[in-house]
């Protein structure tokens, strides 16, 4: 983990780089440190992913309104001050990238942080051999 999802109006597609802005936030999650300078988030464990939602109404029902909710999803371990950093650090970067999109659009934004052990986590990855070395 991080696991970080985004669900936006399908309205959205025209004037938002969505396969983009995922990478810009990865890049943002594996960024992050501890004040130690450690990385916040493992590499190998950061994933984000993003679709449209077909059907859709925002506020007053009129078709131009937009939304994007962003859901990110991460162990615990970690201060609340650096689930707040990464919050924030997120949300800077979202919104640093659809500058454009809500300077046009009516837009809504929400970023939700979770942070919980799971019941079951099975998993199979090979990803860490294929990354360069740190």
């Amino acid at each position: 983990m991080p696991h970080l999802t985004i669900e936006y109006t399908a309205n959205l597609e025209a004037s938002a780089d969505m396969g983009l802005l995922c990478t810009t936030l990865a890049a943002t999650l594996v960024a992050l440190r501890h004040d130690d300078g450690a990385p916040l988030f493992p590499v190998a464990g950061t994933r984000v992913m993003a679709w449209p939602a077909p059907h859709f109404a925002v506020a007053d029902g009129q078709p131009e309104r937009a939304f994007i909710y962003l859901n990110l999803l991460i162990t615990p371990g970690r201060s609340p001050a650096m689930v707040e950093r990464a919050g924030e650090a997120v949300l800077a970067s979202v919104k640093a990238h659809l500058a454009p999109v809500f300077a046009a659009h009516a837009v809504g934004l929400t970023l939700q942080v979770y942070e919980g052990a799971p019941v079951y986590e099975g998993k199979h990855n090979n990803l860490a051999a294929h990354l360069p070395p740190a």
